[in-house]
């Protein structure tokens, strides 16, 4: 797939089959995630691969409108580590960066995917922290809910001529 088609294609997809996602698919999206630019190269971020069903349900249920989480066959949690910086308060964009990469790597691979969003929401920080032991000094930014789609959404046209400024607003 090219790269305009990977991104004018791709959506948020919610709905999963039962079937699994391949542990050389799994090291594909980490790769691409972890090839994302960040500020001064300091890469301020962590993974966690997530694939136990009883895992996936109890962020799905701690988590409002998080159902997918539950149906999902593989969840890629993204943290941002503040240690690991070198110009301080950039992780956010970095960890954003990481983001995109994978659900544009999952729709290169066939996989769906959907961005859920943890920080900044202290209650859902709150409640991946503690099921998933993440670190304190670590912070949980993103989870990215995936699996074999189970639904096909036509591409969408969002261009909107109208927030496009040339030089000056």
């Amino acid at each position: 797939m090219e790269v305009f088609e990977a991104i004018f294609t791709r959506r948020s997809i919610r709905r999963y089959t039962a079937e699994g996602v391949s542990e050389e698919v799994v090291e594909k999206l980490l790769k691409a995630a972890m090839v994302a630019p960040s500020a001064a190269d300091e890469r301020p971020w962590h993974f966690v691969v997530i694939t136990e069903k009883d895992v996936l349900t109890a962020l799905s249920q701690g988590m409002e409108h998080c159902e997918m989480l539950e149906e999902a066959t593989l969840a890629v949690l993204i943290c941002g580590d503040e240690s690991l910086e070198k110009i301080k308060g950039f992780w956010v964009q970095d960890c954003s960066a990481c983001a995109e990469n994978i659900l544009l790597a999952a729709h290169g691979a066939g996989i769906g995917a959907v961005w859920v969003a943890v920080y900044p929401l202290p209650e859902r920080i709150d409640l991946v922290r503690r099921v998933l032991k993440i670190p304190e000094q670590v912070t949980p930014f993103a989870v990215i809910a995936a699996g074999h789609p189970a639904e096909h959404l036509p591409p969408e046209d969002r261009y909107d001529p109208s927030r496009v400024h040339y030089q000056r607003w």
